[in-house]
This record gives C-alpha cells, structure tokens and sequence, in this order.
C-alpha cells in the first residue's frame, strides 16, 4: 500500500508543490512500475519509487480557466497502462519490458465527463473477455477489452450520481457511488443483480481479495464494510454478504486498502489523518 503526499519530488520536469491526487502499483507481465497522477502530470517510476523512467505532462490546452486539469485513476492491462483525465479522456500508454521508453499509443473518448477511477483484471486468455472498466463524474461506467487497440464492449449509463471507485471480479462490475451505494453489474451486458445502500455518505474506495472474493467498501460516513461475493450454482449470478463493519471515530475516511490476498486485514486513512490505521481479523 502506498500514500500520495502533497510534496511532489524534485525530478527534471517536476514541480516541488505538485500535488499527488493518487498512487498505484501497476504489475505488468514483465515488471512493476509505481504511478503518480496529479495536477500537473503523470509520473512512472520504478517499483521502489528510486528513478522515475518516465513524466507525461498535462495539456491544459482545452480547459476553461476556471476547470480543474487532473490526472486520476490508474489501471493496467496487459503491457499497457491507462490513467484518467480531467476532460474524461483516457489515456493508454505502452510500457517496453525494461527501460524507459515508454509511449502515449492511444487516447479513448467515450468518457462526457472527468475520469474518477478505473479498474481491471486479467482477461485469463479469453479472446472476447472484458477487462477493464472505466468510471466518470456523471455515473457513466464503460467497459473495455484490452488489445493494440482498445474496443468498448459495454456502456452502463449512470443515474445523476458520480461513481467515485470500481473493482471487476470474475466478469462481474462493482461499483461504488456518491450516494453511499454499491452496485454489482454483468460486464459484459451491463445487467444490475445487485444493488446495496452500503453507506450514509459518499463511498471513497473500493477493494477486492480476489482470491477469496471479499469486497472492502469505506465512506465518508466513518464506516469499512467487508462483504463476501459468491457466485450461486443455481443462477450463476452473484450473491452478497456482509460480513463486518468496523468504524473509524472522528475520521472522514478517504482511502482503504486489503493488506493481504486473503482480506484477513486492511489498512484505512482519512483526510488530514497523518497515519494509516491497520486493521486485522483475530
């Protein structure tokens, strides 16, 4: 688990008050690469954030004065690695297996709105499986399959309510929302089976333990939940169960994370909160 901080580093090209909005471990098939978005651009260093082998600066060109410019929200699929914008662009980069010549292969326009998360998972050698996800201020959920070229698979329209995190377990979409649900969806057809008023506020972040099929959910209302997905023999659809909540007094949470595969802890921040609390089951 890794935490953005407000100091940016003192790189060429980088700007000392640059402020980190988001940090992700990114596994490629051949290395590991930590991503940094901000305002100003996007930083790729390596694993141990020693060199960073590559910087993407932001092109304001297009934003009104008063628009925010931002980089958020980070995946990788395959050999490429796509992060979000502010105009709802995302942008693909292709990552070589060592060195840093990393290069911007291509830009996907489906996104009316700023980018707030994105989501993947491997494809498991499927040729037509979805495996990536892609989520906007407006709600709008797009899911893609992964290729030298991006193809969009499946459009969810969203309902007047940013969708701020989003998680893709065994072909299934979950969704996090502004309005403190979570929502599980087909991604391949976009189908809603499972709908959960998970919170009292804002969701901030979703997780999953892929391996055992726990799902984190953390709010702005204080509140983790962990809940258990499993698939039901009968319908093949996926079925919910909450198995813990835990409350985190005087805290606007705004990041959580599982520590480990098996979702047996986790690890909560919140805003102006300078520590990370760890949490784990006994």
């Amino acid at each position: 688990m890794v935490a953005a901080d407000s100091e940016g580093r003192k790189d060429s090209g980088v700007r000392q008050a640059d402020l980190g909005l988001q940090v992700h471990w990114c596994v490629l098939p051949f290395r590991v690469l930590l991503v940094l978005t901000s305002h100003r651009g996007i930083q790729v260093y390596e694993s141990d954030g020693s060199v960073m082998v590559y910087w993407h600066a932001l092109d304001s060109g297009d934003a009104s004065p008063v628009q925010a410019v931002f980089a958020r929200g980070i995946a990788s699929s395959g050999h490429f690695i796509c992060v979000g914008t502010w105009s709802g662009r995302v942008l693909v980069f292709d990552i070589p297996a060592k060195g840093p010549n990393i290069v911007l292969s291509e830009e996907l326009a489906a996104h009316p709105t700023s980018i707030t998360d994105i989501a993947s998972e491997p494809a498991q050698g499927q040729d037509c499986m979805a495996d990536m996800v892609t989520a906007d201020d407006s709600g709008l959920l797009c899911v893609w399959q992964s290729g030298p070229e991006f193809k969009l698979s499946t459009r969810i329209p969203g309902f007047g309510i940013p969708c701020t995190s989003v998680q893709l377990w065994q072909g299934t979409l979950v969704a996090g929302y502004g309005n403190g649900q979570v929502r599980l969806y087909e991604a391949s057809t976009g189908i809603l089976h499972v709908q959960i008023n998970a919170h009292a506020r804002a969701i901030c972040a979703l997780d999953l333990a892929p391996e055992v099929g726990k799902l984190l959910s953390a709010a702005e209302d204080t509140f983790v939940h962990i809940w258990k997905l499993n698939r039901s023999p009968e319908s093949g659809h996926i079925e919910v169960e909450h198995c813990h909540g835990e409350c985190v007094p005087d805290t606007q949470v705004c990041g959580a994370r599982f520590c480990d595969p098996s979702g047996s802890s986790f690890a909560v921040t919140g805003y102006d909160l300078a520590e990370i609390l760890r949490f784990s089951s006994v």
